[in-house]
């Protein structure tokens, strides 16, 4: 049993305490075995010091005095003894892979000058390991990523004042099909690894994400599939917020200045312009748009758009390259270069052919209505061949309903872009007063209830909501999205469903499952129905 604080003064305080609560259960306690008044010693295998946490000496000389392993058993107490300081290492995984790999390999044992080479770096390291800091309640957790082709890692830090101080370094090998995921998914998942290791933490924190990739924007996607969607339930619960990275101002944080690392040879300009590649496709089964957007460090995100209407194949493209520019301009994207194989489109964005069809005139515009929302914005032709995925993807949309597993955006358009303007309205003053308002502020300008109890019901069920066309709406587990509706236009629907011109009445458990296969939604959705049936004079 340890009892720590603050302050002397305050330490007395703690001991009377401590001393009441054993009396109360009539515990003794043996002087023989008691410190009092200790500044520093040994707990749960670390150092505690007025300065921090600090690794065991003990544990770092065993690991700088190893010789290099020579059969496999040693690479195990190795990684073992790895294991126990890893909260001290910072992206311990992603330099210890030759170690694990030695591990992985089914013939003779070979230690390599890979393995050397990272055995040699983990001992410099543990020479003097960082000092991880008491965090202090009052103070938000800032959290800064980085994510290899092989390995994820996390560091948790406070800012004091001028200076950042590590609290925790989080770090591990990706296995199986984790490697193969898009860069934004492996930073993903390098939060829900966190999240999940120091529970504790983010419980008693509001953790602040400091990432320079549209993280939040991807996890608020309305249609993405699989494990993005189980993700961003999961972190829900937690009181996250996403910034930018800035500056780092620690040395012990220099490994996470890139967030996204690459093997030699395969570096990028790492500059700001995004890469959209469109095309649209149109045929009997029916029509759709295939749109891959490329963004700074190797961040790759696909959507497959179907479309309800016909559409010609102009049209079609036209709809790939709006739908393309919103994402790109939901990303965050300043510099967009668009990319398309149709030569009537990028002829006439370019201004060289004439658009002489009234919907295609319509759709010129809108282009380059939305154009201006780009610091820089090119639109280029390219052989059908160099679009292959783009062309894949509409093709696919055109000819079947989503349902893939994959983590491509997959989302269904009613009616042309060019109606928009005249079938989707803003918000109503009546909307924004309602219960959707701090829902509505939060996705869409990130602002929170100044009350913290509220803050935090908002974060956690936000996850389960989505704005599209400037309309709220709910995710279902088994069922469509559901407009959620003002308690004046609640009424309206039970009215119109229970008594209405189809209505027959029915009893209010049925009333409930009738609005929700409607495709309405608002909190009070079943005591209302319950209620409302009770009221009807026809009943």
């Amino acid at each position: 049993m340890v009892v720590k604080s603050d302050s002397f003064s305050r330490h007395y305080a703690d001991l009377q305490e401590s001393f009441d609560t054993l009396a109360r259960y009539q515990l003794k306690l043996n002087p023989a075995k008691c410190s009092f008044g200790v500044q520093a010693g040994k707990f749960l295998g670390f150092l505690l010091t007025h300065r921090g946490i600090e690794a065991n000496p003990e544990k770092c000389t065993a690991i700088i005095n190893m010789r290099s392993p020579g059969t496999v058993k040693e690479v195990q107490q190795l990684t073992g003894r790895m294991a126990s300081l890893s909260r001290f290492l910072s992206k311990v995984a992603e330099k210890s892979l030759p170690l694990f790999q030695c591990l992985r390999k089914n013939d003779r044992f070979a230690w390599t000058d890979e393995c050397e080479k990272a055995f040699g770096e983990l001992k410099q390291s543990l020479t003097s390991p960082p000092i991880l800091s008491k965090s202090q309640t009052d103070l938000p957790l800032l959290m800064y990523l980085s994510a290899s082709d092989n390995a994820i890692s996390a560091v948790l830090v406070q800012e004091r004042g001028s200076s950042q101080f590590p609290v925790y370094f989080v770090s591990r090998v990706l296995q199986g099909a984790e490697v193969r995921y898009q860069k934004i998914e492996k930073l993903a998942l390098a939060i829900l690894t966190t999240a999940r290791k120091l529970r504790h933490y983010f419980q008693s924190y509001e953790v602040v994400v400091r990432t320079d990739h549209p993280i939040r924007q991807v996890l608020q996607k309305p249609d993405l599939a699989g494990r993005m969607m189980k993700w961003s339930v999961e972190l829900s619960e937690h009181s996250i917020k996403y910034e930018p990275k800035g500056a780092i101002k620690a040395q012990t944080l220099a490994d996470f200045v890139m967030e996204l690392t690459s093997p030699a040879g395969e570096d990028r300009d790492e500059d700001t312009q995004w890469i959209l590649s469109v095309d649209g496709a149109s045929n009997l089964g029916g029509s759709g748009a295939g749109i891959v957007l490329e963004g700074p460090g190797g961040i790759l995100l696909e959507q497959s758009l179907r479309f309800e209407f016909r559409a010609s194949n102009n049209q079609a493209e036209y709809e790939a390259l709006l739908a393309g520019m919103t994402l790109a301009k939901e990303m965050g994207a300043t510099s967009l270069a668009a990319r398309s194989d149709s030569q009537l489109i990028t002829g006439q964005v370019a201004g060289t052919f004439q658009a002489k069809d009234p919907q295609l005139a319509k759709y010129l515009e809108k282009v380059r209505l939305l154009s201006e929302g780009f610091r820089e914005f090119t639109l280029n032709h390219v052989p059908r061949e160099q679009n292959s995925r783009a062309d894949l993807l509409s093709k696919l949309a055109s000819i079947k309903k989503p349902g893939s597993t994959r983590s491509v955006i997959q989302e269904t358009l009613a009616q042309p872009s060019i109606n928009e303007a005249q079938g989707n309205v803003l918000f109503t003053q009546e909307e924004l007063n309602s219960w959707m308002e701090p829902y509505i502020a939060y996705l869409t300008r990130g602002e929170l209830p100044e009350d913290k109890k509220e803050a935090s019901l908002v974060q956690r069920e936000s996850a389960r909501f989505v704005v599209i066309n400037e309309r709220l709406y709910r995710r279902g587990f088994s069922s469509p999205l559901l407009r959620c509706l003002t308690i004046p236009q609640a009424r309206k629907v039970m009215d119109e469903i229970h008594g209405g011109m189809c209505g027959s009445h029915i009893g209010g458990r049925a009333l409930v499952y009738k609005v929700a296969r409607a495709g309405y939604f608002w909190p009070s959705l079943r005591n209302d129905c319950v209620n409302w049936v009770q009221r009807c004079d026809g009943c």
